[in-house]
């Protein structure tokens, strides 16, 4: 595989407290948008990022952004 899984074509808008989360890169995960290891087997790996206070964030979930894990709106060309 070497393209992700487009798993939605619109951000997932979450408010997530301080700690460090995994983001699925591959889009195999059904726990969407973080790993669960459905990319074992594969040349994707998560992507670890640390959140440092309370925020609401907009996680891509088609894989196709240019600042992963965030939106940067990718989808709209897909």
């Amino acid at each position: 595989m070497s393209e992700p899984k487009i798993v939605d074509k619109k951000p997932v808008v979450l408010d997530l407290e301080p700690k460090t989360y995994y983001w699925c890169t591959c889009g195999e995960s059904t726990n969407q948008p973080y790993c669960n290891g459905a990319h074992k087997g594969t040349d994707f790996t998560p992507l670890a990022f640390e959140i440092t206070e309370t925020k609401k964030v907009a996680l891509c979930l088609c894989k196709h952004t240019g600042n992963a894990p965030f939106c940067d709106g990718a989808h709209t060309k897909l």
